[in-house]
């Protein structure tokens, strides 16, 4: 077992104070025995800046007196430190970087952030190489940030080289990091993750109701989010931090423990199927879906396939191993505009199978419908991020998922996930599934990139589906969801969802896991 350590803290613009405010948290934390020590993002200086040469000139050079503070510490303490700074490069380059420092004080590995956020674009550059994946005494360790963990290219890939732990450093006012986009990378890639996020002001006082304006977001939102944790490799958050104050939260863990688990997921991927993940983007080139599409999942015979059509359902999804034919859906759903995606993935209106009408040799064909475009994923393939990743790449506005859950993870965390780093409308539908659901739908929410204005009040998600829950006990559920929002795939100024992964650096995901 390794004791572990996520520590949360403010972060100001007084660069020895912050030294010093790491310092003190990186003793808390050993004192309490841990040998491992993950700090947030950004430790040296808030990240706000007048210019990319101020940036630049206060960042961390190796070396210097604040690192080389670090490194003592680690020394002193015989722990692993894991701290995230802006490092100045030799070349004229400022980037995010993510460090380790080893109980010998040595510095063990060094990942430069793949993917900027917002304003961060301004300031640094995105890391050109691939972090590394370290085999340490407390596991073998990979390393990312913030924004990183929002799409799953950067922790995957970690995954597929072999890491069993994952640190990851926030800066980040973002209240479905916590709830969302930490625990999924551990679930989906059977990984331990710690992850350490900040608390206070992530913007200077002085510039604070300019940004809160030009944010569309409250001035009490725009701190440090805190509920920092560790997370195990079933997604389940064995400790966690409080949404405010300092904070050094604790477990222990067994990096080995979800080896077999970890082998037997990675499996099942198709690799030889992803390579357009790691192709330069393209854009979206398709034209928008309609504003709204009324949806519904349908656990019954063809009598509940009737009912939704005739109560106006324009898509309907089947669970996985729904006995029912293409040609007894097509009966069910005769006389209405109504389609129908089979258990087995069959797309099936009042006329019978329709085969997709774009790219049917591609790894997701898309079935151009009066509404929009439609993905559809089945099976097992529905467990893996890349699948979704490639429905994105086609354009797709909504997929349909005839899938039974294995893992309660899977509809908790993992399949929202999918929706949200996307910007795709989900219709799960599964047979009895775990703590009584069975499937859900998802719905792009409107409200969705920073800087702009939001039509309701901002409560602190801001990457996060519209749920609709489908429960043992359903056997229909009717929802709406919205084709048009899958177009706008900009979180924050500069920042994409999709054509923002670093697909120069996604090589791993083309390739079996280690």
């Amino acid at each position: 077992m390794v004791r572990v350590a996520a520590v949360q803290f403010e972060v100001g613009q007084d660069i020895a104070a912050n030294l010093a405010t790491s310092l003190r948290m990186i003793g808390e934390a050993a004192s309490r025995g841990a040998e491992l020590i993950v700090l947030p993002e950004f430790c040296n200086h808030l990240s706000w800046y007048e210019s990319r040469e101020q940036a630049h000139a206060l960042a961390c050079r190796h070396g210097d007196s604040f690192l080389t503070a670090i490194a003592d510490a680690a020394r002193r303490h015989r722990a692993h430190i894991k701290i995230g700074v802006t490092l100045a490069h030799d070349d004229g380059r400022t980037t995010g970087a993510s460090l380790l420092y080893g109980p010998d004080g040595d510095l063990l590995g060094e990942a430069d952030k793949q993917i900027l956020m917002g304003s961060e674009n301004d300031y640094f550059q995105p890391g050109a190489e691939l972090g590394p994946v370290m085999d340490t005494p407390v596991g073998r360790i990979g390393m990312y940030a913030c924004m990183e963990g929002v799409i799953c290219e950067v922790t995957r890939g970690m995954a597929v080289r072999g890491a069993q732990v994952l640190l990851n450093s926030l800066n980040s006012f973002a209240t479905d990091e916590a709830s969302l986009h930490i625990p999924v990378r551990a679930a989906e890639n059977k990984v331990w993750v710690v992850a350490a996020n900040k608390v206070g002001p992530l913007i200077p006082a002085d510039r604070l109701a300019q940004v809160s304006a030009g944010l569309k977001i409250p001035a009490e939102w725009l701190h440090g989010a805190g509920e920092s944790q560790i997370v195990a490799p079933d997604g389940t958050t064995v400790a966690k931090g409080p949404r405010t104050g300092e904070a050094v939260v604790v477990a222990d863990i067994d990096p080995g423990s979800a080896d077999d688990d970890r082998a037997r997921h990675l499996a099942t991927r198709r690799p030889a199927r992803y390579t357009a993940i790691a192709r330069p983007p393209r854009g979206r080139t398709a034209p928008p879906g309609t504003p709204e599409l009324h949806v519904a999942v349908v656990r019954g015979g063809a009598s509940a396939v009737r009912r939704a059509a005739a109560d106006g359902a324009a898509l309907i999804v089947l669970p996985e191993g729904s006995p029912l034919t293409a040609e007894e859906v097509a009966e069910a759903v005769r006389e209405t505009p109504a389609h129908v995606v089979t258990g087995s993935g069959t797309l099936v209106n009042a006329s019978g199978a329709l085969p997709p009408e774009e790219s049917a040799d591609d790894p997701c064909p898309i079935h151009r419908l009066p509404w929009g475009r439609l993905a559809v994923i089945a099976g097992e393939d529905a467990r893996h991020p890349e699948e979704f990743r490639l429905a994105a790449l086609a354009d797709a506005d909504v997929v349909a998922v005839p899938y039974t859950a294995r893992e309660a993870w899977e509809l908790r965390l993992g399949l929202l996930e999918r929706a949200a780093e996307n910007r795709l409308n989900l219709v799960v539908a599964g047979q009895d599934g775990p703590d009584g659901v069975a499937g859900l739908i998802l719905g792009a929410p409107r409200d969705f990139t920073l800087w702009t204005v939001w039509e309701g009040p901002f409560t602190g998600r801001i990457s996060h589906p519209e749920v609709t829950t489908v429960k043992n006990s359903d056997e229909v559920v009717h929802a709406v969801v919205r084709p048009e929002q899958a177009v706008n795939r900009h979180v924050s100024r500069g920042t994409d969802v999709v054509d923002g992964r670093p697909w120069q650096l996604a090589g791993a995901l083309t390739e079996p896991a280690r």
